[in-house]
């Protein structure tokens, strides 16, 4: 039996068409990533979009590799489950809804109807900005950041208040068009979780 012979072309052909379905990871940039430093903080968030808002708790593991937060809604149930990694970005809402996209702005905006800056939020939850942050940074007197402006975002941190509260982690404030969040955390533990 004499077996036919398939043309090199149309091998190639076939391997960049399957190449070409193929999904490749999400490495993202530095820049979706964050802060390369991992923590995991939980606290409380309060959002305002339009003419709605919600608030609840938040609990959030970051490392460079990956996000996952869980945001939970005022009677301790999960309102959504955010999850960054090298396939992408997913959101599961409370009526289990799945959205997928490669930005966790746009996922959080087309998933929860406001967006949420995760990657630069990583550095403002622990006291710093954005290393390419250069303009629109704003210093107390003893040289802590107190406000940016980044990409639309205003954020301001509220150090005197925290520190009057007793505790030494800043309350955050994000404002851009109508979407404003607030952001308390309650306990930040960094470096390897």
């Amino acid at each position: 039996m004499r077996r036919a012979r398939v043309p090199l072309s149309a091998v190639l052909a076939a391997a960049s068409l399957i190449a070409g379905c193929a999904q490749f990871p999400f490495t993202g940039s530095s820049r979706e990533q964050g802060n390369p430093d991992a923590f995991e903080a939980l606290g409380r968030v309060y959002v305002r979009f339009g003419l709605r808002a919600f608030s609840g708790s938040l609990r959030w593991r970051h490392d460079p590799q990956a996000d996952e937060v869980w945001l939970g809604g005022p009677l301790g149930q999960t309102g959504a489950h955010i999850v960054r990694d090298s396939a992408g970005a997913t959101l599961t809402t409370a009526d289990q809804q799945t959205y997928r996209a490669m930005s966790i702005e746009s996922l959080t905006r087309d998933g929860l109807g406001w967006s949420m800056p995760l990657a630069d939020l990583s550095y403002y939850v622990v006291g710093k900005v954005p290393p390419d942050s250069v303009n629109g940074v704003e210093r107390d007197t003893a040289g802590r950041v107190v406000g940016v402006e980044r990409d639309g975002w205003k954020v301001q941190w509220s150090i005197g208040d925290a520190a009057a509260a007793g505790s030494s982690l800043p309350r955050l404030n994000l404002t851009k068009d109508d979407v404003e969040i607030r952001l308390v955390i309650d306990r930040l533990d960094q470096g390897q979780i």
